[in-house]
């Protein structure tokens, strides 16, 4: 915790030159990145503030580029990834609602008798 405010990965609180590091990058890097909308941090003024999230989108593009994917296949993987983490989000729900369904079905059995 900072400051009463719970931390997490999607804290921004790394400035540039601590993202760069963390990222095994140079901080040049880091801002080429965020002209090209790969790796958007977060902004306080005019400085840029990243999360331990962006540090490590950071790293995948970096190996993206050493793969030899061009930034607009970037941009498309970095979307497909964010759609997928969606859908799977949506499925968990999904499987959950089904889960309670079934677990209620099995639950309330109608007797049900023949007739004579």
């Amino acid at each position: 915790m900072r400051y009463g405010v719970p931390m997490d990965e999607h804290t921004a609180v790394y400035a540039i030159s601590v993202a760069a590091q963390m990222a095994e990058m140079h901080p040049q890097t880091l801002r080429h990145y965020d002209k090209m909308g790969l790796v958007v941090p977060s902004r306080n003024g005019k400085h840029r503030l990243y999360s331990l999230r962006d540090i490590a989108l950071a790293r995948y593009v970096a190996a993206l580029v050493k793969e030899g994917v061009n930034h607009e296949g970037i941009k498309r993987i970095i979307e497909l990834n964010h759609d997928l983490a969606q859908v799977k989000q949506e499925l968990a729900r999904v499987s959950e609602k089904l889960a309670i369904f079934q677990h209620r079905e099995r639950n309330t059995t109608v007797a049900v008798r023949a007739p004579r």
